[in-house]
């Protein structure tokens, strides 16, 4: 009986959903569209709530149960199953528009109450085509007749701990995107795209790319460590998928700072919103819609897929088409000279937007190519690394010299003298490199100076402003504390890049690797590590079989660690994974995994010695540390001050005529 609660649940949030769509309209009170938005919360956490107990309690009557758990599963991803399939992971999206929605609807409002108002009805609105498609197209309380006696299991891929919580994080990054989206249409309705709009836009935009940033990062992390090939990136389109927002959002935040403090970019930063929430969309289509084939994917329904396609391009091209009637009307404000922080800013925009484009290009044209003559390609790798990384390079070396540009007009001379110790330091480095590196490879160097030019960049940024070594400690000390938090966040977000450069460029050039086979006794060396096979032994888990081999490593400073890899079966899908064994240390990580067993009793065996690997998700902490902290600044808690003159021309305006 509890399944059969999800229409009065749902049905609850949809009608909340659709009341909204009149609020921006009509002389509806704010607190009338937060009591919608509280409905709509309610209802999708309702349906939420019930989908997370048939789980829990493995009622096999319900068909995505008996799909996705197992009695024997760990209680953490029975919960999980609950969004590893299409239509939980629909309803989790659901419910995660409708927590944005309740948030911003009760948050205070920076922009106008016209806009504020408007806003709240697009983002609440938003959710009612996805809410409509959960009820006729993806149900995820469908029934099973007769009820199974056990499940299937999730899939084993997905049964650990990073991928538990990576779904939920990744469409928090997604959805809240919206937010942006709907602030940026319901000013151009409301003609009144000012700095005020960008004020707006600026928290929800750190947050949502904090998010993203994380779910990013533990989606890499996960791949790293469960699917056994030693990868942490592999440009695959589900990767890309979520990779193309994180890129337009970078730069939509970039463009919102411009807007605030100068009033410039009005247009770019309305197109920058529109475009990250359809790249957010386009993702969801991508995993949901059956057109990709990969783990990561939710669906193999084309009908579904055609439901979201038709979704996708009624959000988008509404919203383009809206972008292409009011924008003629926008007027850039704040002029500037190319060489300004403006101009660096724009710059990055450049590159951001280039380099998204071309992410997308590379993930999109297999599928065009596809259904246009049924022919298909890969595109992998070499083309995204041939295209990619030229662009990444240029923006990477001018990143540093942003936060020294003064607004409007600057001093390239200037700030290129107070970056002479970060240039300096980032030579040194790449010097030691080339000597540790003697036999290659010799563009490694390079990368390396690149990493420590950006640490080195943004630890001078914060040395300026401080005045270190230049005033008394004391006095370092206090305007270190007086400095603004969006100041401390972006030195410590562009650090974060240089970090996980740096551990790209170890892992990529100096990795070293072994395959071979071996019996319990054998040995081999790899980096100055003796890693010897100890011996080979079964063993049962919850709800899985494995092969477990133990090895013996001896590091290059004597000690003697041991490590486990093995090979292991999921009988109730009769699925095998390979789970890799790791001894992980901050100067790199040893990776061992297991191949197939041969005839005559030795083993597949693979090693890796992974330099400096780590630091690629150290720094994406640092990163999502980054967008954190400026999240906390007060601008973007009481919103942008309004020059004198629009203020007394606003006082002057509301004075009734006689």
């Amino acid at each position: 009986m509890l399944p059969e609660l999800r229409v009065l649940f749902l049905g609850l949030a949809l009608a909340a959903s659709l009341l909204q769509v009149r609020g921006g309209w009509a002389d509806i009170a704010l607190e009338r569209q937060r009591f919608y938005a509280g409905l709509q919360l309610a209802g999708c956490l309702g349906a939420f709530g019930v989908l997370l107990w048939t789980f829990a309690a493995s009622d096999f009557s319900v068909l995505i149960v008996a799909e996705n758990s197992h009695t024997t599963k760990p209680l953490i991803y029975k919960l999980s199953g609950a969004w590893g399939n299409h239509e939980g992971s629909a309803l989790m999206w659901a419910l995660i528009h409708a927590f944005y929605a309740f948030l911003y609807a009760n948050t205070a409002p920076h922009v106008s109450r016209a806009t504020k108002q408007k806003a709240s009805s697009i983002i609440g609105a938003l959710n009612a085509p996805t809410l409509l498609f959960i009820l006729a197209a993806s149900n995820p309380f469908e029934r099973l007749a007769p009820a199974a006696l056990e499940g299937q299991g999730l899939n084993p891929l997905l049964q650990d701990p990073a991928l538990a919580i990576h779904p939920p994080i990744l469409y928090a990054g997604y959805v809240g995107f919206v937010v942006p989206f709907g602030i940026a249409a319901a000013a151009i309705l409301s003609k009144s795209v000012n700095r005020t709009v960008a004020s707006e836009v600026l928290p929800w935009g750190f947050s949502a790319l904090a998010l993203l940033t994380l779910g990013v990062g533990l989606g890499s992390w996960w791949a790293y460590r469960e699917l056994g090939w030693g990868g942490w990136w592999f440009w695959d389109p589900v990767e890309n998928a979520s990779f193309m927002p994180w890129l337009a959002g970078t730069a939509l935040l970039h463009s919102a700072i411009v807007m605030e403090k100068r009033e410039g970019l009005k247009v770019w930063t309305v197109l920058l919103a529109i475009i990250t929430f359809a790249l957010s969309l386009l993702g969801t289509f991508l995993v949901r819609s059956g057109v990709l084939t990969s783990v990561h994917a939710f669906a193999t329904d084309p009908e579904r897929g055609l439901f979201i396609l038709i979704i996708m391009i009624a959000f988008v091209g509404g919203a383009f088409a809206l972008f292409a009637w009011r924008a003629p009307l926008l007027r850039n404000g704040g002029v500037f000279s190319p060489i300004s922080r403006e101009g660096a800013l724009v710059l990055n925009n450049l590159f951001l937007s280039v380099a998204c484009a071309a992410v997308l290009i590379g993930t999109l044209y297999p599928l065009a190519l596809e259904a246009v003559t049924g022919q298909k390609i890969s595109v992998g790798p070499p083309f995204f690394n041939a295209t990619f990384l030229p662009l990444m390079i240029p923006l990477l070396l001018v990143l540093p010299f942003g936060p020294f540009l003064a607004w409007k007009r600057a001093d390239v001379a200037g700030a290129a003298e107070r970056l002479l110790a970060a240039g300096l330091f980032a030579v040194l480095g790449a010097v030691m490199a080339a000597s540790l590196a003697e036999r290659g490879p010799w563009l490694a160097p390079i990368g390396v100076a690149l990493g420590l030019w950006l640490i080195a960049g943004a630890a001078s940024e914060i040395a300026f402003r401080t005045k270190l070594f230049k005033v008394d400690l004391s006095e370092t000390w206090r305007r270190a504390c007086n400095l603004p938090r969006s100041a401390w966040g972006t030195a410590i977000a562009h650090a974060g890049v240089g970090v996980t450069v740096l551990g790209v460029v170890g892992e990529t050039a100096w990795k070293d690797e072994y395959i071979g086979l071996m019996r319990p006794g054998d040995q081999t060396e790899i980096a100055d590590h003796m890693v010897t096979l100890e011996s080979m032994r079964p063993h049962r888990g919850p709800n899985y079989v494995e092969d477990v081999a133990r090895f013996e490593v001896t590091t290059p400073d004597g000690l003697t660690r041991y490590v486990e890899a093995s090979k292991r079966l999921y009988p109730a899908r009769n699925f095998p994974t390979t789970e890799a064994g790791m001894i992980e240390r901050l100067a790199g990580d040893l990776y061992v995994t297991l191949g197939e067993p041969q005839e005559d009793g030795t083993q597949t065996v693979r090693v890796f010695y992974k330099p400096l690997v780590n630091l690629i998700w150290i720094g994406t902490l640092f990163m999502i540390a980054g967008g954190t902290v400026s999240l906390t600044d007060r601008r973007l808690r009481v919103g942008a001050p309004v020059p004198a003159k629009a203020r007394r021309r606003a006082e002057v305006s509301a004075i009734p005529a006689e």
